[in-house]
């Protein structure tokens, strides 16, 4: 391959290149102002703006702006319009919030938002303003807008290990990567602390406060870098996007791939956030992996674990979710799989003695293990949180099988007891450990090991010589008793990790087949009525929801269900929330930041190029964790198959346009000649009448000219119609009896003039019996190849018209001395307005079309042939009934 081939653009990058660019034109621009911490100026660097952008002439408004009663900022605000705010009530109190449904009605060309990261009041539309933001801007609307460092939820964490300060109010990094602008509102630490000392920021007490807390010059220094580099790292990205679009040759790409484990503890947030920042600083790709292993999750744990989930798509990192018993095992074998070139763990460095232990025996193992990949090993040492996940107890399993295991133990102990002359205590043994063993397959691990360690106890000290002691005499015995111990322990940790993994491996099994079927039904299916059938079946079965599909109209616009489900009814507020998560591509209503107070939870069904709508359930609990994960998968397989849908009605109405256009251009061409030479015969012969005196004669023939231009401009539009009639399906036989000698007799004489120059016979048996037909149609069939032949044959020749019945079938055949069909062609004389090389002036090529579908509505068939020694011939064949007297009898 040459270089020229290698350099030339892909066809479909150029067009995704395209179309982004056409959707972000689309959304309003974004601009942030950040900054290190509160005070550096952000709110007056928007606003000095605000007022620049309003003397070039800018429609402006302001959003919502937080003046903390600083006489500068209230000064800048003094000439700009202000959206009021909406008031909110919330535990006794009014609280007072951006009005996004003024704004967007308002649709000023930019607009002010203060504090970006900010929590909305309960009963607003998002949880956050930043969400708020993001609909503004999805209306085509310009946003300035202002945030600082320590509410980007990648530096969180970091911003609490400086300051001691937990950051509540946090802001996804991809939103901040979205922006179009980035400007950096920069301080000297001296210059920050100047300000609060001359109490510019806060009150001069809360500064004071402030100045031996947060604002110490320690912490105000490293956010300052912390903050310049990732306006850096900003620069740096719109550089590589810039150079991506335009195609220039770069050194961009690293290969540097980063693979992060995360698990249900709150500690993998801190993981996630902290590769995050890693691959923006090495310009790198992020791999979370989730491994399912056999512990049980709680449903705080479940949770948490969803939140993880969440934050790694927020911050814009490749999820893979799999499963094993051998958790570094399974972290190696992704990685191998993926190309991962460095791997990010975490690892106790307080709590429990067997926490520390496992963590460090799970460090070891993987160091390892991993070969040649670099390892990221991050300690967490703060105090986490209550609802932080800890590994399952033995406790944690139910008292039940505790209190079953040891009574099974203990009354099997005794009846062996009173059979130990007949058997003997080595025979014992393996009668409680085979009993261990039937307690593994039915138990969890705490129960199993205390029915190991009850047994050997047991065994030890009723059968074992000397009995009713701990004591052993013989060496043999010391030792059968340490093997018993620990075959019983090890067989009872082996059997209940087979039984988990086991578990595990059937849950994976049944939804990989829960998938199978689902996709299996749906390709076997046609049509949104039944796809949606299929889909909510399978919904109710796996997951036990109700859902409701509301899909979209083909010009990207919600159908509202005309009617409801038994169980779902979607109201007009409900609606708006589909409306909302299908226009925001986001998930909408209960459980969710958006809209929460809506009984119903509503997913946006994402197709490839084709969004085909929302998906409307009813749970009375929220998806969270791995079935989640489960979740997402069922809605793509279902998407995609509505999309295919789409696609294929979309396919079907550019076919039917194409067939249209086609229509349309020799209909055109056909119809424009077959009309301008009749209608020019008419107009000419009657001018003629009208103008002069004319014999008698000569009047007669005029007038026999418009006579035949009428009948063939008359025959010009019941061609027409008729296949108008063919092509919206309305044709339908209306069969009565018939008697065939009438039907051959009408078509003659209706084409008398056409037929003079040619013999006709006409081979009817004179015993031919009544047929069912219907009269009107089948004349129209004849008389239609009668003239097809009047223009093929030449004059003097026969054109032949026979008809037979013959086992249950009429058949019709016309046949004629002309040239034939060449052998080519003849497998499209019946298509729409297909004309034959070498065919004669005139006709719209309609007549063979309107044929066949009048003899199809008959259920019959018509074919083209080429006579052995010339000419052409149709055969017709209906199934029909006949009469059980003939056509003379019913005429006497």
């Amino acid at each position: 391959m040459n270089k020229s081939t290698e350099n030339r653009p892909d066809p479909d990058e150029l067009l995704a290149n395209i179309k982004q660019e056409e959707e972000k034109e689309k959304q309003g621009k974004l601009k942030i102002f950040f900054g290190m911490c509160a005070g550096v100026g952000k709110t007056y660097a928007m606003l000095q703006s605000g007022q620049i952008e309003k003397a070039k002439g800018t429609d402006i408004v302001i959003g919502l702006v937080e003046t903390h009663g600083r006489k500068d900022t209230i000064e800048q605000i003094a000439n700009l319009e202000q959206v009021p705010r909406k008031t909110y009530s919330y535990k006794s109190t009014s609280v007072e919030e951006m009005d996004l449904d003024a704004i967007i009605a308002r649709k000023p060309q930019l607009v002010l938002v203060d504090e970006l990261a900010h929590t909305n009041a309960p009963g607003s539309r998002h949880a956050k303003r930043y969400q708020d933001v993001l609909e503004i801007l999805d209306n085509g609307i310009d946003v300035y807008t202002t945030v600082n460092v320590q509410h980007l939820e990648s530096r969180a964490d970091t911003v609490a290990q400086i300051t001691g300060t937990i950051v509540r109010e946090t802001l996804p990094d991809d939103f901040f990567e979205k922006a179009d602008e980035i400007e950096l509102i920069d301080l000297t630490p001296s210059e920050l602390l100047q300000r609060l000392s001359d109490g510019k920021v806060y009150t001069p007490e809360r500064s004071q406060e402030a100045i031996q807390n947060f604002f110490r010059k320690g912490n105000i220094t490293a956010l300052r870098e912390m903050s310049l580099r990732i306006a850096a790292e900003s620069v740096d990205k719109q550089l590589r996007d810039y150079m991506h679009l335009k195609r220039i040759q770069g050194p961009w790409k690293s290969g540097v791939h980063l693979m992060v484990a995360i698990s249900p503890s709150p500690n993998s947030t801190r993981l996630l956030r902290y590769a995050k920042t890693l691959a923006d600083s090495m310009g790198a790709t992020v791999l979370a992996v989730y491994v399912e292993t056999d512990l049980q999750l709680t449903t705080e744990q479940n949770e948490q674990l969803a939140k993880n989930i969440n934050l790694a798509k927020q911050l814009g990192a490749e999820l893979v979710t799999t499963s094993g018993t051998d958790l570094v095992e399974t972290l190696v074998s992704v990685a191998m799989k993926e190309n991962i070139t460095h791997i990010i763990v975490g690892k106790r460095n307080t709590g429990g003695v067997i926490s520390r232990f496992y963590s460090n025996r799970f460090i070891s193992k993987l160091m390892k293990f991993s070969g040649d990949i670099d390892l990221y090993i991050l300690g967490f040492e703060h105090k986490q949180e209550k609802s932080a996940s800890r590994r399952p107890t033995l406790v944690s399993i139910s008292w039940g099988q505790y209190i079953t295991a040891f009574f099974v133990i203990i009354f099997s102990a005794l009846g062996l007891f009173m059979l130990t002359p007949q058997l003997g205590y080595q025979i014992v043994s393996y009668v409680l450990l085979f009993e261990v063993s039937i307690l593994a397959i039915s138990m969890e691990m705490g129960p199993v090991l205390l029915a190991s360690t009850l047994s050997a106890l047991l065994w030890n000290y009723l059968f074992i010589p000397p009995r009713f002691t701990f004591h052993i005499d013989k060496l043999q015995d010391v030792l059968m008793f340490a093997i018993f111990f620990l075959i019983a322990m090890v067989n009872a940790v082996f059997t209940v990790r087979v039984k988990k993994q086991e578990r595990l491996t059937r849950l994976r099994e049944e939804r990989t087949s829960a998938l199978f079927k689902l996709t299996k039904e749906l390709n076997q299916v046609v049509g949104f009525k039944d796809v949606a059938k299929i889909s909510k079946n399978n919904i109710k079965r796996y997951f036990d929801f109700e859902a409701e599909f509301i899909l979209q109209n083909g010009i990207d616009e919600l159908i509202k269900p005309t009617r409801q489900t038994h169980h779902l009814s979607v109201s007009g507020n409900e609606f708006s929330v589909a409306s909302w998560a299908y226009k925001h591509k986001q998930k909408a209503g209960k459980y969710t930041d958006t809209l929460p107070s809506s009984a119903y939870t509503f997913y946006p069904l994402m197709g490839n190029t084709i969004n085909p709508g929302v998906l409307m359930i009813s749970s009375q609990k929220k998806i969270s964790g791995d079935l989640e994960i489960f979740w997402d998968t069922f809605l793509s397989q279902i998407a995609n198959k509505l999309e295919r849908e789409f696609l294929k009605d979309m396919a079907k109405k550019a076919q039917i346009l194409d067939e249209s256009d086609k229509l349309y251009k020799t209909l055109f061409n056909s119809i424009s000649h077959e009309l301008r030479i009749p209608v020019a015969t008419i107009m000419g012969a009657s001018d003629t009448l009208l103008t002069q005196n004319y014999p008698e004669e000569t009047r007669r023939d005029l007038l026999t000219e418009i006579n035949v231009a009428s009948e063939r401009l008359n025959r010009l539009i019941e061609n027409l119609l008729n296949m108008s009639r063919l092509e919206t399906g309305r044709i339908t036989a209306k069969v009565d009896w018939c008697d065939v000698h009438d039907l051959a007799n009408k078509v003659v004489n209706s084409l008398s003039k056409e037929l003079k120059p040619y013999g006709v016979p006409v081979v009817i048996d004179d015993d031919m019996p009544l047929v069912q037909l219907d009269f009107g149609l089948m004349e129209q069939v004849i008389y239609n190849l009668m003239v097809n032949a009047t223009q093929h044959a030449p004059e003097g020749t026969n054109i032949r018209l026979k008809m037979f019945y013959d086992t249950g079938f009429l058949t019709v055949q016309v046949m004629d001395r002309g040239t034939g069909f060449p052998p080519e062609e003849i497998g499209f004389v019946f298509n729409k307005f297909y004309r034959c090389q070498g065919a004669k002036a005139g006709g719209t090529g309609l007549g063979l079309s309107i044929v066949k579908g009048f003899v199809e509505a008959h259920n019959g068939t018509v074919i083209a042939e080429n006579r052995a020694h010339g000419g052409a011939c149709f055969t017709i064949k209906i199934p029909t009934k006949i009469s059980e007297i003939n056509s003379d009898d019913r005429l006497i």
